[in-house]
């Protein structure tokens, strides 16, 4: 198969504004142990599943029970969602573009199933994703490639067919590993650029076209390169930095 086979969305930060609400759930359970979140936390809560965070918060408190800590970070990441996560800046209008298509799209997820339930049916309730895969899904999950190889998998086609629309380093790095074309729209924390890697600043510059670009350009020359300025086209760039304006790092 060549050209583009299906898209596979990363939820937090990337279709969903859920990154300020993360943070807010770890800086409050953070708090509750006596540790001040700053944003030398930030590589290890911005795209992290919870484990990852929960044990992270457990090697600078000295506390035992990672296990705890786990369940309390999406109890408290869980209330936020519940009062609503507005959706990123032309998501609706990429989906939708993708759905008159007929193109297959799934959304993978590091986020526990709880969690990615209550958004699938609030904010993104009136989108039809082929499926969604949670961080539950898999037996590792994101930085790992096992999600998107596991939803390529449920969908039948190549991995190297599809593209990943990604927002933080690790997110990336399961998509790269996997053999993802990536699409990175960075939120809240820089992601550093790779071969495979084209950038955008919002959703809004991204169409179908220069999703379909992204495959003919990783296949054929290895490495991307998107034409500068094109209608739609989400620019490959050397510059990962994320959009100024936000005062916290999060998921």
């Amino acid at each position: 198969m060549s050209g583009l086979a299906a898209v596979l969305f990363d939820m937090d930060g990337t279709l969903v504004d859920t990154e300020t609400l993360w943070w807010q759930a770890t800086e409050e359970v953070a708090a509750r142990l006596g540790h001040r979140l700053t944003d030398a936390d930030a590589p290890e809560v911005v795209g992290r599943a919870v484990e990852d965070t929960a044990a992270h918060l457990a090697r600078a408190t000295g506390t035992a029970a990672t296990d705890g800590i786990a369940t309390t970070l999406t109890a408290a990441f869980q209330r936020r969602v519940d009062e609503g996560a507005p959706m990123r800046p032309g998501a609706d209008r990429l989906l939708a573009e993708l759905e008159r298509a007929g193109l297959p799209f799934a959304l993978v997820s590091a986020s526990p199933r709880s969690v990615v339930d209550s958004v699938v049916g609030g904010s993104l309730a009136h989108v039809p994703f082929a499926f969604t895969l949670s961080a539950d899904d898999t037996v590792r999950t994101k930085p790992h490639p096992d999600p998107y190889r596991t939803a390529a998998e449920r969908l039948g086609v190549p991995v190297t067919a599809c593209v990943a629309v990604e927002d933080s380093p690790d997110g990336a790095a399961s998509a790269d590993a996997a053999g993802c074309a990536v699409l990175v729209v960075p939120s809240l924390l820089p992601v550093p650029p790779g071969p495979a890697r084209f950038f955008a600043q919002s959703l809004e510059e991204v169409s179908l076209d220069a999703l379909r670009h992204h495959v003919r350009a990783r296949a054929t020359a290895g490495a991307p390169h998107a034409t500068p300025g094109a209608p739609g086209q989400a620019r490959a760039s050397e510059d990962a930095r994320a959009p100024g304006g936000e005062d916290h790092p999060g998921r």
